[in-house]
């Protein structure tokens, strides 16, 4: 990196080639992994600017998608785009966007044969992005929970071939098991926000959960045997009331969550931690004996957050990323071997958060 810096600065002019950049690329892993990072390798960056969350790999690992806000790429909140995952150019491209660009969207996964990918989107209320909520109600954070979020299937091209949700209401947060037989997803069609899983096409609907609460962000665990998954429980007559009128009026507080485990069915429900703050963003290591996901536990003014694993009986707590700021939506390859996440590292003091891709090591 000092190399690159004398460059530019004795000859500050120069025109870089896609060779130059590459060059670049290489030299910019050496700062990219924070000391005690110790998990990862070749560390790379995949986007530049704006705001780029939930990557997730195709099931060949060839391809991921994610949703982005990018004023630069022509839209005003969040679309859905694909790239390949040794696709370092976008810091001069445009990804192909798969969605409509019309309303929100979110959540997107591939479907089994990647060929299909899944997301949720406002459009059928409105073309217009929905309007975004104040951050702060009554001094709590929160995020919004539109109503007008439904479910749809698309092709690689953008062209929606199934609504896969046809519900009042908020649908919303699918994901696809690995073995490529169900989708969970959050729904508040019961009146509260619980999860539900369905077969590929949506038939053989099955409530997951029925305990108060915001139930989300769940993931299948490699076998396809358990879910993991965000929740908040309110328990005191303060904290119920409240979760409800906040959910009345389309919001949730996602300051106090912990990570939770389940069969598929909704048996053998376990609470992974209890950390306090907002644990989140859970995701099966490898092996499914371990989780990893994002937590501000260690926080007192809500930042920095960072990426934690942890064992799935709760024991053995490891912090894997040490960001100043933020990183979450950590994801596996398919084969074990990589992971993606999101974070607010190499930014030049901007508020954006990109897509980072790394070789796993144990």
């Amino acid at each position: 990196m000092k190399k690159l810096l004398l460059i530019l600065f004795f000859f500050p002019h120069i025109v870089f080639t896609q060779s130059n950049i590459d060059e670049i690329n290489e030299l910019n892993q050496e700062t990219l992994i924070y000391p005690k990072e110790v998990h990862f390798k070749n560390l790379r960056q995949l986007t530049f600017e704006g705001e780029n969350a939930e990557a997730y790999w195709s099931f060949d690992d060839s391809k991921l998608i994610f949703q982005a806000t990018n004023e630069k790429w022509g839209q005003s909140c969040d679309q859905i785009y694909i790239i390949d995952t040794n696709n370092y150019s976008l810091h001069s491209e445009i990804p192909k966007m798969v969605s409509l660009g019309e309303g929100r969207t979110t959540c997107s996964y591939f479907m089994p044969g990647d060929t299909t990918i899944i997301y949720a989107s406002t459009h059928l209320n409105d073309a217009k992005c929905p309007h975004v909520p104040e951050r702060r109600v009554d001094g709590k954070y929160v995020w919004p929970i539109y109503d007008s979020y439904d479910i749809f299937i698309s092709d690689l091209d953008g062209n929606i071939i199934r609504r896969l949700t046809n519900h009042e209401g908020y649908d919303a947060e699918a994901t696809v098991s690995p073995k490529g037989d169900r989708i969970v997803f959050t729904s508040i069609r019961s009146g509260d926000l619980e999860l539900y899983t369905c077969k590929i096409d949506g038939s053989d609907l099955v409530q997951v959960t029925n305990q108060l609460g915001y139930d989300g962000g769940a993931f299948f665990s490699n076998d396809g045997k358990k879910l993991v998954f965000r929740s908040s429980r309110p328990n005191t007559a303060k904290e119920v009331k409240e979760y409800k009128d906040l959910l009345s009026r389309g919001l949730v507080q996602p300051t106090n969550m912990e990570i939770y485990v389940c069969n598929v069915d909704g048996s053998d429900l376990q609470q992974v931690t209890n950390l306090g703050n907002a644990n989140w963003s859970p995701f099966f290591h490898p092996s499914d004996k371990k989780i990893i996901f994002c937590s501000n536990h260690e926080s007192i003014m809500g930042f920095p957050f960072n990426l934690y694993m942890i064992d799935i009986d709760g024991q053995n707590l490891e912090q894997i990323t040490y960001d100043e700021k933020f990183a979450s939506f950590p994801v596996f390859s398919n084969d074990g071997k990589k992971i993606v996440f999101s974070s607010n590292r190499n930014n030049n003091g901007t508020r954006s958060t990109n897509i980072f891709i790394a070789d796993w090591i144990e």
